[in-house]
């Protein structure tokens, strides 16, 4: 749908990680060994991949375009004191930490080429399970969680539509093929789709669809947004890891 031009010039984005994840977080195996552990050391967006890439694919970051700097800032550090407090014996180990990471972190990403990005990090509060997962242009706009979308003079005027209608024609070829099987795997089939394509790209020789610079440039938010949370919401360049191979080929 961006490819083919459904929502005009692209603008904006919109990324996040907002997955309540205070139970997990204090369990004492699996991913409470190490989860927690970074709230107690860094104030910023611990999770900046899952949401970000697939805004970034939207916005051919690397591919015509880059992220240049970004602006971040977070709320104080409540829910997960909130959560021991109301969960955890006083006589744990556990009392002994100290939270630094605030609850919700939001961060704004400029790009070389004006359009900006959206980015939330929220794992310590009731709320239910988001990546905003939206993209925005001059022709309209789609958001996801709920999934929704408005193109102007289609539909009614200033209100959602849904995306049924658009399946039939823009249904990725990956879903045609593997959608039923994939649907038996999680987080909705995701997981099946995208180890289902890296291996086809192994096993046929083609280039993977994405790469170490986009690996780079979606997870440089994490230290960058703990950087300008430090600084007062100062904004903070990110680096340029294709050192200018990011631009399409004249």
């Amino acid at each position: 749908m961006v490819k083919e031009g459904l929502f005009g010039e692209l603008k904006h984005g919109g990324a996040a990680y907002n997955h309540d994840l205070r139970s997990i977080l204090f369990e004492t195996r699996d991913e409470g060994l190490w989860r927690r552990a970074e709230h107690l050391d860094r104030n910023g967006n611990l999770y900046p991949t899952h949401g970000l890439g697939p805004i970034a694919w939207y916005l051919g970051i690397h591919r015509g375009d880059r992220f240049d700097y970004m602006v971040s800032m977070s709320t104080p550090e409540l829910g997960l004191s909130k959560w021991r407090e109301d969960n955890i014996p006083k006589n744990d180990p556990r009392w002994k930490e100290r939270y630094l990471c605030g609850d919700l972190n939001s961060s704004l990403i400029k790009t070389v080429k004006g359009r900006t990005i959206r980015l939330e990090h929220n794992v310590s509060s009731p709320r239910p399970y988001s990546r905003i997962n939206s993209i925005e242009g001059t022709k309209g706009l789609f958001e996801d969680y709920p999934p929704r979308i408005y193109i102007e003079g289609t539909g009614a005027d200033d209100q959602w539509a849904t995306i049924d209608e658009y399946k039939p024609q823009f249904e990725h070829a990956w879903w045609k093929e593997q959608g039923e099987r994939a649907r038996t795997g999680g987080h909705g089939g995701m997981d099946f789709v995208m180890a289902w394509r890296l291996v086809t790209c192994m096993r046929e020789g083609l280039a993977p669809d994405f790469d170490v610079y986009d690996a780079a440039a979606w997870s440089a938010p994490g230290p960058l947004s703990v950087r300008s949370v430090a600084r007062g919401s100062a904004p903070v360049k990110f680096p340029d890891f294709t050192r200018g191979e990011w631009r399409p080929v004249r």
